[in-house]
């Protein structure tokens, strides 16, 4: 008797949508550029399923960015402990250290500075409001546990503290200068009042 088959017909599929992104973080810490039609390649997979799952480069690299965000800003937090306003703060200025020092932010910016910008920076985008949500559940977080009095709403001061982050991180890649971490940590001290 023939054993019935189970799953799809069909050739199995080459790899997941998880390794594609995984290989596309790694290039990018790399400071390599993160080809689309490579990583395709190097996985076995059509170009039409990369575009099946990230549709666009632009997309699978808000989707790197973005998730890299989301997942250092939370293992920071862990790190740092503490509470309140000042673990916060401590918070912020680790992760924007990190980002200013990232490997892969020189090249990418270098690729195409406006549309790397638009990248990271659009609220239309990936990864600042991944960014701006993550910051929001952090303040929550420290709010719920009686720790911290915002003195606005936690998704307001969110917003605000991503977008002067953005403002001194990135707008001035465009002149060469980038990372004032010195000042934006003492801008983000006034905003959680510390």
């Amino acid at each position: 008797m023939t054993p019935l088959a189970t799953g799809r017909p069909g050739r199995p599929a080459a790899s997941t949508r998880q390794a594609a992104l995984a290989l596309a973080t790694e290039r990018f810490l790399a400071g390599e550029r993160v080809d689309v039609q490579a990583i395709a390649r190097e996985l076995g997979l059509a170009r039409a399923t990369m575009h099946r799952w990230f549709q666009t480069r632009e997309l699978l690299l808000g989707e790197v960015l973005g998730t890299l965000a989301e997942e250092r800003l939370s293992v920071i937090r862990e790190e740092v402990g503490g509470d309140g306003a000042d673990a916060l703060l401590e918070t912020l200025d680790r992760f924007n250290r990190e980002v200013a020092n990232t490997t892969g932010l020189p090249p990418l910016l270098a690729q195409g500075q406006e549309r790397s910008l638009r990248i990271l920076t659009s609220s239309a985008g990936v990864v600042q409001p991944r960014v701006v949500n993550t910051l929001e559940s952090l303040i929550d977080a420290e709010v719920r546990a009686g720790n911290f009095v915002p003195v606005v709403l936690p998704e307001v001061l969110a917003y605000a503290i991503v977008r002067l982050g953005e403002a001194f991180m990135y707008n001035d890649a465009l002149t060469g200068i980038r990372g004032d971490t010195e000042r934006l940590r003492q801008v983000e001290a006034a905003l959680l009042g510390v």
